[in-house]
């Protein structure tokens, strides 16, 4: 039985929240986006502090992971996380969103502002961190994309045709339309 959930994952700057919100707006569906920001809110911790405590307790990631994975049991959602496809075994849908390290630091810069040069090391040395957490804390390889029902390459698409592609691999897979 369906319960109306798409999971989709990405690596920064790839487009994740934007391509998630587009689904969930076409679908009428609840847009899930809670992240370290909204867990340091709900902790009473600024950004900066939750972080530094992730970096040196792995108990803040499940925590944030389990908080994702509740939040869309309700059903009829868009989970839009770097691990949702991994965390959101029932999902309908599980898309793997994809683009170069290159353009991905150019959209965070244009979103963050900085050197390109500067956007480019940022983004390789999270992705780095990020890898390497992945695996200690769940033992996810987040190079094997064989979980997904759906990769799409970013590079050469905008977010609405991303979107647009998601929302037809639904309807093709759940018989549903938006």
């Amino acid at each position: 039985m369906s319960n109306n959930t798409i999971a989709i994952s990405g690596r920064s700057g790839c487009g994740n929240t934007t391509v998630s919100r587009l689904v969930a707006e076409v679908l009428g569906f609840e847009m899930i986006n809670y992240t370290f920001r909204t867990l340091a809110e709900d902790l009473g911790l600024t950004f900066e502090e939750l972080s530094g405590r992730a970096e040196e307790d792995d108990s803040y990631d499940k925590l944030l992971d389990r908080r994702q994975v509740e939040l869309a049991g309700r059903g009829s959602c868009v989970l839009g996380s770097r691990l949702a496809v991994w965390l959101l075994e029932d999902a309908d849908l599980k898309v793997y969103l994809k683009a170069s390290p290159e353009v991905r630091a150019r959209r965070i810069m244009k979103r963050e502002g900085g050197s390109f040069e500067e956007k480019l090391e940022e983004t390789l040395r999270r992705d780095e961190r990020d890898e390497r957490r992945y695996r200690r804390i769940y033992g996810i390889d987040t190079a094997d994309l064989s979980i997904a029902d759906l990769i799409i390459d970013t590079d050469h698409c905008d977010q609405h045709d991303a979107a647009r592609m998601i929302i037809w691999a639904f309807e093709q897979r759940t018989g549903r339309q938006g």
